[in-house]
């Protein structure tokens, strides 16, 4: 019942001593060990620095995980995620000695893991040490170096290299658009104009990509009269408005609640040649969803499957999710069926969420359909999920069917939670069942006996 990345990271509970015998229980789990295996096993779970580089010290002497660069830019991500920057530099280190070379992707991602972890000045060492590892200080690199940083919300250190580093590296427009973008998502729009002032008295010319983080800024500080002005002067600038630009100016009228100007805006694309993409539909079905204009958000749904634009996984979730908090099912029904056929796939969260409301409403014959398609899709089932079907079954009356998903989740290992087995039991004493009430007590008590054990068993590690 384990997974492949449980029975290698077990090995480590254990606390064996010494790395020949952490060596030989890896090789004892008999598991084909790829790269796959190796990404979910480091970024999963709680294992120390010390265990992670062991473990990849050992996957890579198996023949189906190659020593590649692409395996140690996976370690250096895990270990700069859990701050175990000791480590990491051990290892990059060694890669520069003795292969594979670190790319300007792997460097990448060490000053990333500084950056995220507030310790700016490291990853600024390491961007003007490039070439101790043999990768240029150009005008790629500064610019992805600003890009990793200005996420990251570092903007100020960014703008201060801007300046450290001119006449050392050429800038193009992409450097001062970064730090545009930087300020804008701060909102801090003062900060933009003396950015987009320095950029234009340096001989460069804003692009789309430029005016979009503007209108973005402008937004965010509050200044939709003036986004729509630099919106509008766009095409005489030699900038028509592009996607991107109309998808900046609807979430600036959803921030401030004027839905019917977003709505404008997504008329005006279709004139002006410029396909709605999935941002667009995606920002302006969550805000019809957010102020409960269901009607509206299931007809824009619409519209993108009719112009083949395919939601995400995620995208659908996100849908979901809200429509399950209010009202009927129904609204979150009809999404689910129209992306079926459309062939969209659905997440395991939002199964549970369509499994919930409909058995909170009693709709058990639609519960047991979704129920039948979240298995054709490869999705096991869960605790949650027979405790939704469990309840479905007990909110319209059909108790032996409830008894039998509830033994039938007894038998999988789930123990179902104790508001849902009193609900049931309550049911059955009430239809004067007690023998059978009596039965599922003794079953119940039985499975939170071996649930209680298991927990015990995982703690200390007894189940490898």
């Amino acid at each position: 019942f384990l997974s492949e990345d449980d029975k290698l990271r077990g090995v480590f509970i254990q606390k064996l001593k010494g790395k020949a015998s952490i060596e030989a229980a890896l090789s004892s789990t008999k598991v084909n060990v790829t790269s796959d295996v190796v990404y979910r096993v480091l970024n999963k779970g709680n294992l120390g620095g010390e265990a992670m580089v062991t473990f990849f010290s050992w996957a890579i002497t198996q023949p189906s995980c190659p020593k590649d660069l692409q395996n140690y830019n996976i370690l250096l991500r895990s270990l700069g995620r859990r701050k175990y920057f000791d480590h990491m530099e051990r290892v990059l280190h060694h890669m520069n000695k003795e292969g594979p070379k670190p790319s300007l992707e792997t460097m990448l991602i060490v000053m990333g893991s500084y950056s995220r972890a507030h310790r700016v000045s490291k990853a600024i060492q390491y961007f003007e040490n490039l070439e101790e590892f043999g990768l240029p200080s150009d005008t790629g690199a500064f610019n992805v170096f600003l890009k990793s940083l200005s996420e990251r919300g570092h903007v100020r250190v960014a703008t201060s290299l801007l300046h450290t580093f001119e006449g050392k590296i050429p800038f193009d427009t992409t450097t001062y658009t970064i730090l545009i973008g930087g300020w804008s998502r701060l909102g801090r729009i003062s900060e933009t104009e003396k950015i987009w002032a320095a950029m234009l008295s340096n001989g460069f010319q804003p692009d789309c990509s430029t005016f979009n983080y503007l209108l973005e800024g402008l937004g965010r500080a509050g200044r939709i009269d003036n986004a729509i002005a630099v919106f509008e002067s766009m095409g005489e600038k030699g900038c028509p408005p592009n996607t991107s630009s109309y998808n900046a100016m609807i979430c600036n009228f959803i921030s401030c609640g004027a839905l019917n100007e977003c709505v404008k805006y997504y008329a005006t694309m279709s004139e002006k040649h410029c396909a709605p993409d999935i941002v667009t539909y995606t920002k302006m079905i969550g805000a019809f969803i957010k102020v409960c204009r269901v009607a509206d958000a299931l007809e824009m749904f619409d519209s993108m499957l009719g112009r083949g634009v395919i939601p995400s996984t995620g995208t659908l979730t996100s849908f979901i999710e809200p429509l399950c908090k209010f009202g009927p099912p129904h609204a979150a029904l009809e999404i689910y069926r129209k992306a079926k056929k459309v062939g969209c796939k659905f997440s395991v969260k939002a199964y549970k969420l369509l499994l919930g409301r409909l058995a909170r409403f009693g709709k058990c014959g639609t519960v047991l359909r979704v129920w039948d398609d979240m298995r054709t899709d490869g999705h096991s089932s869960d605790k949650e999920v027979y405790e939704c079907v469990i309840d479905g079954f007990c909110n319209i009356g059909q108790l032996d069917n409830a008894v039998l998903a509830l033994e039938e989740a007894l038998s999988l290992g789930f123990c179902p939670n104790k508001v849902i087995y009193s609900k049931l039991n309550c049911k059955l004493l009430d239809a004067s069942k007690v023998e059978l009430a009596y039965k599922l007590y003794v079953k119940i008590k039985e499975a939170r006996r071996n649930e209680l054990s298991r927990k015990y068993w995982f703690a200390n590690g007894w189940h490898f």
